[in-house]
């Protein structure tokens, strides 16, 4: 599998980067490339146009249905509505209500069939050519999920690879599940653990180092950091209990698994 940043804001997009968007590919035993898009925040759909044309996305998989996280999936319904080489079609997996969402936020209800819906449901696994995508529930305002793609890998090392993201959260169990064991966890860290956070809402840099290194993941990469957030103070608060190999997320940052 291949991980692609394309957006990594967290609550608003930013001057360097969109709101979160993350691109996933895997090819099949045939050579046939899938691609997976984890959230498609504000902003984002632009960005995205960068590494893949939107009518070869076959699933994008939303973890809340926030602006920042969601926002674009009304631009990605124009574009496969109206391109002359469409309609595309492709599949939306997010929490229930993703389709009045969406609605919401194109204004009108006249949906065309380049969006199919389907609701998350925990403990049910979704296939996406050579990707297996499970969800668990986390904490947050509105209903949330962390994912944890499966997949083939890229490396001669190992057949499979899994590929975690957090989505939006503060500590849980749901979140700790989905980390376990992954080759990369993607996580977010709004704040810092001196920071007045509320609680229920997001995970500091330092525990989500503490959920890596607890999960034993491979690799950890933070992001959704506010535009106003200092990457350096995250980076080393996130690195004061995890060991192993850490990064701040950045657009375009390409990753092998």
């Amino acid at each position: 599998m291949r991980l692609t940043v394309v957006g990594c804001s967290g609550a608003v997009p930013g001057p360097a980067s969109p709101a979160s968007c993350y691109l996933i590919e895997a090819d099949d035993a045939e050579g046939r490339t899938w691609r997976v898009v984890l959230d498609l925040g504000s902003g984002a759909f632009g960005a995205l146009q960068r590494y893949c044309d939107p009518l070869e996305v076959d699933a994008v998989a939303v973890s809340h249905l926030h602006h920042d996280h969601c926002a674009d999936l009304a631009a990605l319904h124009t574009y496969l509505s109206y391109h002359p080489d469409g309609p595309g079609e492709t599949l939306v997996y997010g929490p229930f209500g993703t389709a009045s969402r969406i609605d919401e936020l194109r204004g009108e209800g006249n949906r065309t069939r380049a969006l199919t819906m389907f609701a998350w449901q925990a403990g049910t696994p979704v296939r996406v050519g050579p990707m297996t995508i499970h969800v668990e529930s986390v904490i947050h305002p509105i209903p949330a999920y962390a994912m944890r793609i499966e997949g083939p890998s890229e490396l001669e090392s190992r057949a499979q690879a899994v590929i975690a993201y957090s989505g939006d959260t503060d500590l849980c169990a749901g979140l700790k599940k989905v980390a376990s064991n992954a080759d990369v966890f993607l996580c977010e860290a709004s704040f810092l653990d001196s920071d007045d956070a509320p609680e229920g809402m997001h995970i500091t840099a330092l525990n989500a180092g503490r959920v890596a290194q607890q999960a034993a993941c491979d690799r950890l990469i933070v992001t959704h950091l506010p535009p106003w957030g200092d990457p350096n103070a995250t980076r080393l608060e996130a690195g004061t209990h995890y060991r192993g190999t850490l990064d701040i997320a950045r657009p375009g940052m390409h990753i092998v698994v």
